[in-house]
């Protein structure tokens, strides 16, 4: 899978949550190698062993999963040469016992886990090994009765130990006068008594320490002397026999590796599936259906991580369209039905319970890709526009039948233009490779071309309008808006604004619908568009003017086309109520100031100089001043609708320059002060 997509999707903290279950380094282990599968059957055998695992912990149960505290070590150390201790085969004895609990435990849940209860089969009890060390070691250490030779041992040691007690408790009764203190000590493993400095040579023996202060003088009774040596030599024996024990037990536990890796491996799988059964509980997750011919249905799904505070989301893809374009205001949860759809297929692929409602099911792809964010690199100073380009070219590369593909926002942050018409290019590549999408946009001409394409559909995230708060609820079949006037006026835009931008808005609604506009819409207005002012209007090619065009006989009035053709055919009489009705439809002439639609160009400008005697209209297209036959011009918005009454015209046509300088001469006489303009601005 995309490791992009994965932390876009927040996969990995899914994980981090996941391994909270778990309580053994092997349980862990699993979760950290965790990765969505992509082979059908596999994942479907993963979510029904983590039904059951569930099943199981609902009923109540405890289930007994054998404690792995210092096996890692002891594996790690297993054929190495190293001499196992008490502690390990003490930590090796209360795991083998867990493990044959757990078996009888999975033995008796055949009926309500027949998967998860089988895996324990495989098990191994290891009985010379676990009684051999129940017999060895008891208590963390080596028992007498491993060995009769070392029972044998521990006895004299008794013995020895006994006779040095009561030859000292008979010196400290002689010389109770000259201690430091009426206690026996130990310096070297060698019994001793402490004496006060001045009185040491009063018992005869070896001083062997002294305190601090030096004070006191730590004597070992010259009668005690051989009963050292004696206990010194058994213990050495001692220590001999103990290593014989130890030695046996760890040809015993190496001999048995291989079943003592199987069980830890069993276990650790047993942690990793509880563990997923744990955390599907606390997300109120169910199995899912999946389908291998590419169909996904959502009911009540939730992000794992917006449980409380997320509507549940319906979809459905595969069936009839394999493309959602999905429009809607900001804030209304568009991007949020993104990552859902993607979280839970990651999820469900790595055989994770879901939280969703009964019926739903998803499909099994082999790259699950977004382009959620801007995804911004610092170090390659790549813009928003940038970085969602350079991913959408990895997707274009990747995308198949078996890809998911997730977009925010697509091609947004460039020319409303361009960006619409570089996306439905985009779409329909994607689509030529067969990918499954789901787009959110902005982009009101994606409607259209959503519901005129094959294997696309529209769907929208449904507001309020009343309250102007997103519903979060994704209706498939329709598409919606953007509200974002009526979100601006909630969040306080004067009213001034608002208003003049619904009139804006209106009037952009009547070009589009008039005919004669290719599929009623200018390639670079969209209903979210702002007043075109000169500044914001789209650029086309750098032309200073244009004749008339071809044909314009052909575009005369029929009348006048009649006249020219045949001028000795009797005219028909016209009625002066005739007359003046046709007058009445004419269009008006264009003023200054009107924003007009240049068909030639697909652009829209504004009107800075009447029409000529020639039919030429002077138009600023993005500050670049053309002379364009009229003919070539529809209305877009009249000058009433987009400026003041009175309004000022030098500010959009003129210069700086020459504004400052028109005011000056406005106040007085300026000797040498000239305004320039070039031909193209009479």
């Amino acid at each position: 899978m995309d490791n992009m997509t994965m932390n876009m999707l927040e996969y990995d903290r899914v994980k981090e949550m996941l391994r909270e279950y778990a309580v053994s380094y092997a349980g862990r282990k699993h979760i950290d190698e965790l990765m969505p599968g992509n082979h059908l059957r596999a994942i479907e055998a993963a979510l029904k062993e983590t039904a059951e695992a569930k099943a199981l912990l609902e009923k109540g149960a405890s289930v007994p999963l054998p404690s792995l505290e210092g096996i890692e070590h002891i594996v790690s150390l297993l054929h190495t040469g190293y001499l196992f201790t008490e502690q390990d085969f003490a930590a090796v004895q209360t795991f083998l016992h867990s493990c044959g609990q757990l078996m009888k435990y999975m033995a008796g849940k055949r009926d309500v886990a027949p998967t998860v209860s089988s895996y324990a089969l495989s098990m191994q009890e290891l009985p010379r090994l676990k009684s051999e060390i129940e017999r060895c070691i008891r208590f963390g250490k080596v028992d007498d009765q491993a060995s009769k030779q070392l029972e044998k041992i521990r006895k004299k040691i008794a013995v020895v130990k006994e006779r040095i007690q009561k030859k000292m408790s008979s010196i400290l009764s002689r010389h109770g006068s000259i201690l430091q203190e009426h206690l026996i000590s130990v310096r070297g493993g060698r019994y001793v008594v402490p004496v006060k400095r001045e009185y040491h040579k009063q018992i005869k023996g070896a001083v062997l320490d002294q305190s601090t202060s030096g004070q006191t003088v730590f004597v070992e009774p010259e009668e005690i002397s051989q009963l050292q040596t004696e206990l010194g030599m058994l213990e050495a024996d001692e220590a001999r026999e103990e290593g014989v024990v130890l030695s046996m037990l760890t040809g015993l536990l190496e001999a048995s590796g291989a079943d003592l890796l199987l069980n830890i491996d069993i276990t650790g799988n047993y942690d990793f599936i509880f563990a997923k059964a744990k955390y599907g509980r606390s997300i109120e997750g169910r199995i899912v259906q999946l389908s291998d011919r590419g169909f996904i249905r959502l009911r009540g799904a939730k992000h794992p991580l917006m449980l409380k505070t997320m509507v549940p989301l319906q979809l459905e893809l595969g069936n009839g369209y394999r493309s959602l374009i999905i429009t809607g205001p900001n804030t209304g949860g568009k991007t949020v039905a993104l990552k859902t759809l993607g979280l839970l297929t990651l999820m469900v692929q790595s055989g994770l319970l879901v939280p969703v409602e009964e019926g739903s099911i998803f499909a099994v792809f082999d790259k699950v890709m977004t382009a959620i964010g801007d995804g911004q690199s610092i170090e390659q100073s790549l813009s928003t526009f940038s970085a969602q380009i350079r991913r959408l070219i990895a997707m274009v590369e990747a995308a198949d039948r078996s890809t998911l593909l997730l977009i925010d926002e697509l091609a947004a942050g460039t020319d409303p233009g361009e960006g619409m018409s570089l996306s439905i290019a985009i779409l329909e590549e994607l689509n030529r490779r067969g990918a499954m999408m789901m787009v959110t946009t902005h982009f009101n001409e994606l409607k259209g071309f959503a519901s005129r394409t094959p294997g696309f559909q529209n769907a929208r995230m449904e507001f309020d309008v009343n309250t102007l708060e997103p519903l979060y609820r994704l209706t498939i079949g329709e598409s919606g808006q953007s509200y974002a006037i009526e979100i601006a006026t909630k969040l306080g835009m004067p009213y001034g604004i608002t208003q003049r931008s619904r009139n804006i808005l209106q009037s952009q609604r009547t070009v589009l619908a008039a005919p004669g506009t290719e599929g009623g819409t200018p390639a670079t207005v969209t209903d979210s568009s702002t007043a075109p002012m000169a500044d914001d209007l789209g650029g086309g090619p750098q032309h200073h003017e244009e004749g008339p065009l071809p044909g314009d006989d052909e575009n005369r009035h029929p009348v006048e086309r009649e006249g020219k053709g045949d001028r000795n055919r009797e005219q028909p009489e016209v009625s002066p109520a005739e007359a003046e009705a046709e007058e009445a439809a004419k269009p008006r002439k264009l003023e200054v100031g009107d924003a007009v639609y240049v068909s030639s160009l697909q652009r829209v400008g504004i009107v800075y100089q009447e029409e000529d005697a020639k039919g030429m209209v002077g138009v600023m297209v993005q500050k670049q001043k053309l002379k364009i036959n009229q003919k070539r011009l529809k209305l877009y918005i009249e000058k009433g609708n987009l400026y003041p009454e009175d309004y000022d015209f030098d500010i959009i046509f003129d210069s700086k320059e020459n504004r400052k300088k028109s005011k000056l001469m406005q106040k007085k006489h300026v000797e040498g002060l000239t305004i320039i303009r070039k031909p193209e601005d009479m």
